[in-house]
């Protein structure tokens, strides 16, 4: 393992932050009995400091923004050979390569990361001056295998209102449609909480997918990063990828900003650091740094 980091204090940590798994996961019917406010709340910012005006308006008509440059390529080359390490400590633990969630809570390196200004400042232009990290979850689809993930709204999971959540997908492989690189449905933001199905079948990640997908907007885009690179997407924005059946693996991690405004239920609040600005309210948990 790199960084002083050993497996018996990588195992330890993936479970003793906070305890973090004990934080509960709201079913359908108890997300519908919120009193969310769902609906695209569009970005606006008189001076941001790297994106144009004509980006926000990209954003706010298509739902997303890509390709940026997050890390350089140090960065990228550690951070793979850190997540590489982790991986190998869920695998011997018998779970999975989708299962590395609220990394931000468990391993330094990650709290770090999701601090990085090449990626906050970014994020600031589009979700104002007081900004936190509520979630933080590796996405790896190991060489040929082969499941998908079906179109979805991520603000379909979350007990979060108002929606107001850009996630980074920050590329630790390079991917492209090769190794099954996620895909957006530009303009879908626009039609609040879509319809979905519940799905079982047996090849894909995620158990809820959207209806007809395609009738609400325009035609599927790939968005094919660099390792190193990330994009940005609205909660309410459809997206999902095909199956790898290719030779190499694909990695990405996502990253969960919000505006710091933003409430929370079933302990949520106890996900979110702040990353930017103040913490408004007071209501997030702002945890501190992991020590591992």
């Amino acid at each position: 393992m790199i960084l002083g980091t050993t497996p018996t204090n990588l195992s330890y940590s993936l479970f003793s932050m906070l305890k973090v798994d004990d934080i509960p996961t709201p079913s359908p019917r108890q997300l519908a009995e919120l009193p969310r406010e769902i609906g695209f709340v569009p970005a606006s910012c008189a001076s941001p400091a790297v994106l144009s005006q004509d980006q926000i308006r990209q954003y706010n008509e298509t739902g997303y923004l890509m390709p940026f440059s997050g890390l350089d390529d140090q960065e990228i080359r550690e951070t793979r050979a850190f997540f590489d390490g982790v991986l190998a400590a869920y695998i011997e633990l018998g779970k999975t390569s989708y299962s590395i969630s609220t990394a931000h809570l468990r391993f330094s390196r990650i709290y770090q990361l999701v601090h990085h200004p090449r990626i906050v400042t970014i994020v600031a232009d589009l979700l104002g001056p007081n900004v936190v990290c509520w979630g933080s979850h590796f996405f790896c689809k190991m060489p040929r295998d082969g499941k998908r993930v079906p179109w979805h709204q991520d603000s379909t999971y979350w007990p979060l209102s108002p929606t107001k959540t850009v996630t980074v997908w920050l590329a630790i492989d390079d991917a492209d449609p090769e190794n099954a690189n996620m895909k957006f449905i530009p303009r879908s933001h626009l039609h609040g909480l879509i319809d979905y199905d519940v799905t079982e079948e047996v090849d894909t990640v995620l158990d809820l997918a959207v209806k007809n997908p395609h009738s609400y907007g325009d035609a599927e885009v790939d968005v094919a990063l660099r390792a190193g690179q990330f994009s940005m997407h609205s909660d309410l924005l459809l997206h999902g990828s095909e199956g790898n059946v290719s030779d190499r693996r694909r990695c990405g991690l996502t990253i969960r900003y919000a505006a710091a405004d933003v409430t929370t239920w079933y302990d949520w609040h106890r996900k979110g650091i702040v990353v930017r600005g103040e913490n408004v309210g007071g209501h997030w948990l702002n945890a501190p740094m992991p020590t591992i």
